[in-house]
């Protein structure tokens, strides 16, 4: 039970008198008006009102002249006869424009319930859809109190005889509504109210003595005991959600709340109260002093209207009266538009406006009243914008008083909204058990500047205080780098490893609230390293793991074990940053760690390595240079790799060959010689410097190494250049077996063998008739250039080229003679010819042929004939020729004198598309050569014979053509 003498008072509403309006304006009521003449008269309505209610923009009045008035927001009263006496009770739908009322036509108890739809008229008035009477029974009584439900399926009627009717079903029809009896009682029913909890309907019945509730909206309609003592009339309402909904009875002694299985929480306010009404979270109480019994209300009411009546208005939730004022004699508390309206027995009609909130919160300011400002705030819904002003107003306050606790919570104040639980409600202490289930919808923490409340409380002294923030800017997400800096600076100062621990040592990613990069450095400053790599490892900042290692703890085993843990791309990336301090410090350790990275690398788990995961393997290559000061360790790993790996990049043979020619250069042992001679010929011989032969060439030159640039030479097929090499060694034999292997490749070999043996004044004659050997049998130099090659060396006399000019002769001879023959074998052959084109011409040719050329049968009239000599039957020759001019049988060879023929015509213009392609063309030398190529320069033609004879050999060949056409003649 609170007691309502220790709630606080305020002046929230603005009380003021309702004044007609000056004009149709549509002036919303308690307008002040203008000064002067001008200014409006007060509102003053009919006389006789019993009965008030509000909704859909209207105040409704009944009076006990039978009439009911509409007051609407523009002040101006109308109003229609309703009953023919008078009316006694109204009820105005909130979501519809239907009006219910309760009253009489005519004398006696017999009350009638009418319903009206205010949207639809009848002759100008209010449509009644629907008339029936109240009395539950037989026995006339009372009509008490009617409620209706928004949803038109119920409305109950409460009779002072104790009995209550509930009429199911849609109250605007008659056919489709069903009445009867739901309650009877001893004592009058003083209030009733629907209450809807999803799809279960509740009615709350009050009478003098006791409170009930019933489910009306499944069958037998249960009902609930709640309370054995009452109230009076109209001094029950039912709450807003904010209060959830729950039926208030305001008693003399106290004010009680009921759910509909349960009574809640009770107020004491002293008084007899008169009325009772809920209004935007607030309770509204009319009371007066005197001590009155509730069932006075029935019967000695008026008697006592000259009483002085206190209307206060409670705010339950936060606990103080919102305001408190005198009237006389009042009527009935309305709620519309926004506003109170309290109407009094002189008719005249008051005005009770809220005070906005930033109004009401200044004056909570003003009085330092910054708790009850929040509450208030919180209750009004004001955004989070404005509840983090007051919490920073209230924080400053504090720390003016020097309350510096009290102030950093202030500003580290949040609200949290439950999950199962829509109220709001405040966590002074923050723990991550209370975030369980919550919501955190920050306040001043995240609207408030850091760096305001920082400033504040940088002092030393109050280092737990700015600890204390920074905690909470960290558990919120709300901190940045710095901020991180700054609390781990504090847990430093404060020499708090506890804190601090609890700080890093979260058991998840998602529970960490700083920036751990940040908290890494500011540890490593500190030298607090343990801690860092606390950090460092749980939260794979593996970089920060390993300077810490390497640059401060000089652990570098442990370095390399971790690296040995990591991920193939992290330990493939760290071991490029760090092998070359790794290598410099542990050598075998390090290398033994490449070659698995480098092979078939998997993480080790525990000191095992995790045999299942599938394999990875760097580029072993880009490791080379770790091993730029450890030559020993290099080579194990290239012929690690090499043997293990056959297909690893080029460069590790590459390096491998490098650093064998370079351990043979400087190696003074012969036998240990030997056996680097034979590794580095073993490497070239292996087949991998196909592609790069120029750098292996490279190195083998620089190191001296003879053996494998000879046989570089060999594999690239640089014949000249081992031949250059035994030259310049003046090793001749080697000359020789150079040219003998190599001379069917390179002929040109020879040429140089002997015009080097030309030149040396030594007495070279073996090697020279060598040479001239292979050289005539392969006719590879002429005997001019032979002798002129051979006529600088002074030692060559003419018996070393004796038998080779001697043969050379010989075969010219020959060569001679032969040609000699053919020129006779053609001349005769062209004789030939012209005779048998002479016969043609000048005598008559005698078909003589017995039998087809084609089926090789005896010739049958119709038969062709041709000049070739050849005859066919007319059916053969249609199928086998293809034109009439031509012999089948010569056909093919014809086409082919033809197409030499118009070959030699179309280079009639030769020359000028060579001169011309000669002069566009760069590379002349490459036209020539395509043309040598298709044969264009082989055939040479003399021409000496007289014009006469020219003109012959041109009807010659005219004739020639006329032969190769051969005519057809028919017999």
């Amino acid at each position: 039970m609170a007691a309502y003498l220790q709630w606080r008072r305020f002046v929230f509403f603005d009380k003021e008198l309702v004044k007609e309006p000056l004009s149709n304006d549509g002036a919303a009521p308690g307008a002040t008006p203008a000064s002067g003449s001008a200014a409006s008269k007060f509102l003053c309505l009919p006389p006789g009102i019993t009965v008030c209610d509000s909704g859909r923009g209207s105040l409704v009045f009944g009076d006990m002249e039978g009439q009911i008035w509409f007051l609407p927001r523009s002040l101006q009263l109308t109003g229609f006869q309703a009953y023919k006496l008078r009316v006694t009770h109204l009820y105005q739908l909130k979501q519809h424009n239907i009006l219910a009322s309760v009253g009489e036509d005519e004398e006696g108890i017999n009350p009638l319930v009418k319903i009206w739809n205010l949207e639809k008229r009848d002759g100008g008035n209010p449509l009644c859809t629907r008339i029936f009477p109240a009395i539950p029974g037989t026995e006339p009584t009372v009509v008490s109190c009617l409620t209706v439900h928004e949803n038109l399926n119920f409305m109950a009627i409460g009779f002072t005889d104790g009995s209550v009717t509930l009429n199911k079903g849609d109250i605007t029809r008659d056919r489709h509504s069903k009445t009867q009896i739901l309650h009877k009682g001893n004592y009058p029913v003083t209030g009733l109210a629907f209450r809807q909890a999803g799809k279960t309907t509740h009615l709350f019945v009050v009478t003098t003595e006791n409170v009930q509730s019933y489910i009306v909206s499944g069958k037998d309609y249960p009902r609930v005991e709640l309370d054995t003592h009452g109230c009076g009339l109209r001094c029950s309402a039912l709450s807003d959600p904010s209060q959830d909904l729950q039926f208030i009875v305001a008693g003399d002694e106290c004010v009680y709340l009921y759910q509909p299985d349960e009574r809640g929480p009770c107020f004491a306010f002293e008084g007899h109260k008169l009325i009772a009404h809920w209004f935007r979270g607030y309770l509204i109480i009319v009371s007066r002093d005197r001590k009155v019994s509730p069932k006075s209300e029935f019967t000695s009411r008026d008697s006592q209207s000259s009483d002085k009546q206190i209307l206060n208005i409670y705010d339950l939730c936060n606990k103080f009266i919102a305001y408190s004022t005198v009237f006389e004699d009042v009527v009935d508390v309305l709620a519309e538009w926004g506003s109170l309206y309290v109407l009094t027995r002189d008719g005249r009609v008051h005005a009770l406006q809220e005070k906005d909130t930033q109004t009401k919160l200044e004056m909570l300011f003003k009085k330092n009243l910054f708790e009850m400002a929040i509450n208030l705030a919180k209750s009004q819904h004001l955004d989070s914008d404005g509840l983090a002003q007051i919490f920073m107003q209230y924080g400053d306050h504090l720390y003016s008083k020097g309350n510096h606790d009290g102030a950093v919570q202030q500003y580290i104040r949040s609200v949290w909204r439950s999950a199962s639980d829509s109220c709001v409600h405040e966590l002074e202490k923050y723990t991550d058990s209370d975030a369980i289930g919550c919501t955190c919808l920050p306040r001043t923490i995240g609207k408030l500047e850091p760096s305001y409340v920082i400033r504040k409380f940088l002092d030393a002294q109050r280092i737990h205080n700015l600890t204390a923030y920074l905690q909470t800017l960290h558990r919120q997400s709300l901190a940045n780098a710095d901020h991180t800096t700054l609390l781990l600076n504090c847990y430093t100062k404060l020499k708090d490893s506890s804190k601090l621990e609890e700080f890093i040592k979260k058991k998840s990613e998602s529970e960490v609230h700083f920036d751990v990069e940040t908290a890494i450095k500011v540890l490593r400053q500190a030298g607090y390293y343990s801690h860092a790599l606390y950090l460092a490892e749980n939260h794979a900042h593996h970089e920060w793991y390993l300077k810490i290692q390497l640059e401060d703890i000089k652990n570098y085993q442990e370095a390399l074990r971790y690296i040995g843990k990591l991920p193939f791309e992290q330990a493939e990336s760290n071991m490029k940053r760090y092998g070359k301090i790794l290598m410099h410090h542990i050598p075998e350790q390090t290398t033994q760690l490449l070659k698995g990275l480098c092979t078939d690398y998997r993480p080790s788990l525990e000191g095992r390595s995790d045999r299942e995961a599938p394999g990875c393997r760097a580029n072993s290559e880009e490791f080379i240079p770790i091993f730029a000061n450890n030559p020993r360790e290099l080579k194990a790993f290239l012929e690690h790799m090499s043997e293990v790996q056959p297909d690893s990049p080029q460069g590790i043979y590459d390096t491998l060959l490098e650093l064998r020619l370079q351990n043979w250069a400087h190696e003074k042992d012969p036998q240990v010689k030997e056996k680097l001679h034979a590794e580095a010929i073993s490497l070239l011989k292996s087949g991998r410097f196909c592609d790069v032969f120029d750098k292996a060439l490279v190195l083998c030159q620089m190191h001296d190494f003879q053996d494998g640039v000879l046989y570089l030479y060999e594999q690239g097929k640089l014949f000249q250049q081992i031949m250059h090499y035994h030259m310049q060694h003046e090793q001749y034999r080697q000359v020789i077996s150079v040219c003998e292997r190599h001379g069917e490749q390179d002929p040109s070999l020879w040429e140089q063998a002997l015009s080097y043996f030309a030149r040396k004044e030594e007495d070279c004659k073996e090697y020279v008739a060598a040479v001239l050997k292979h050289i005539e049998n392969k006719n590879l130099m002429p005997p001019l250039l032979v002798v002129q090659t051979l006529a600088h060396n002074s030692t060559a006399t003419l018996s070393v080229i004796r038998d080779y000019l001697v043969q050379k002769l010989q075969k010219q001879s020959q060569q001679i003679a032969q040609d000699e023959l053919r020129v006779r074998r053609y001349r005769e052959e062209t004789t030939r010819i012209r005779q048998e084109i002479q016969e043609l011409k000048a005598s008559p040719k005698i078909f003589q042929k017995t039998k087809c050329s084609i089926c090789n049968s005896a010739l049958e009239l119709p038969s062709v004939h041709f000049l070739c000599g050849h005859s066919f039957h007319q059916h053969c020759f249609e199928s086998y020729s293809e034109s009439d001019a031509d012999c089948p049988t010569c056909l093919p060879e014809n086409r082919k004198v033809m197409d030499m023929i118009r070959a030699q015509e179309q280079k009639r213009d030769l020359h000028d598309q060579f001169q011309h392609q000669l002069k566009c063309s760069n590379d002349s030398f490459s036209v020539i050569a395509d043309y040598f190529g298709r044969g264009v320069f082989n055939k040479l033609t003399l021409l000496t014979d007289p014009p006469t004879a020219r003109l012959t050999s041109s009807l010659e060949a005219g004739l020639q053509r006329d032969l190769l056409m051969h005519s057809r003649r028919g017999t």
